[in-house]
């Protein structure tokens, strides 16, 4: 299995709660990751957290509506931080895109509230999507949900009705003919749409 050589989060973007930061922090203490937090003015945080062998992440929360929100970038080299950073991501339902970097491919992930939902090599020039969540019932149920066509099927109903007791009504030869073209045109627009 090919060596990773980094680990890099971009566009991370995490939203806790106060009482999420505890625990936040919690977990990277409890790995061995020493952090010192800086509180700043108006509320918000600077955090610095480092591993013992010198690497270190740099976070920004900023206070907004009574969340502390995480937006930034980080490169990482070392496995444990990585790890934990994608332990957090996922576990406080955070988003990103990951690129975890080997000598001759990246592997990018894409994180939305926590989950997976992409997966793509990057070899070169070469781009291969090797995993994307569908939500296949969102989608049905979406699908379910929408009426416009049975709405046009009814609309075209009607209108075929009025012609026919048109048609019925009316003597001129040339008038049943333009009635019949446009029975025509709409049975045939029933018939793709019923199909």
């Amino acid at each position: 299995m090919a060596q990773r050589l980094a680990t890099e989060y971009v566009k991370t973007c995490l939203q806790l709660t106060e009482a999420d930061m505890l625990k936040f922090f919690q977990m990277f203490v409890d790995h061995g990751v020493t952090l010192q937090v800086k509180v700043l003015e108006n509320g918000n945080q600077e955090v610095v957290f480092q591993d013992g062998a010198g690497q270190e992440i740099v976070l920004s929360f900023e206070k907004k509506s009574g969340l502390y929100e995480c937006t930034g970038s980080c490169r990482l080299s070392n496995t444990l931080l990585a790890n934990l950073m994608r332990k957090a991501v996922s576990e406080f339902k955070g988003s990103a895109k990951v690129n975890r970097i080997y000598p001759s491919y990246t592997m990018v992930y894409y994180y939305e509230r926590g989950t997976v939902v992409k997966i793509e090599e990057i070899k070169g020039q070469l781009l291969t999507i090797v995993y994307e969540h569908k939500d296949t019932i969102g989608l049905m149920q979406m699908m379910f949900q929408k009426k416009e066509v049975e709405q046009e099927i009814e609309m075209i109903y009607d209108q075929i009705n009025h012609l026919l007791d048109m048609r019925n009504m009316l003597q001129a030869r040339d008038e049943h003919q333009q009635i019949d073209i446009r029975l025509n045109e709409l049975t045939h627009r029933l018939f793709v749409l019923e199909a």
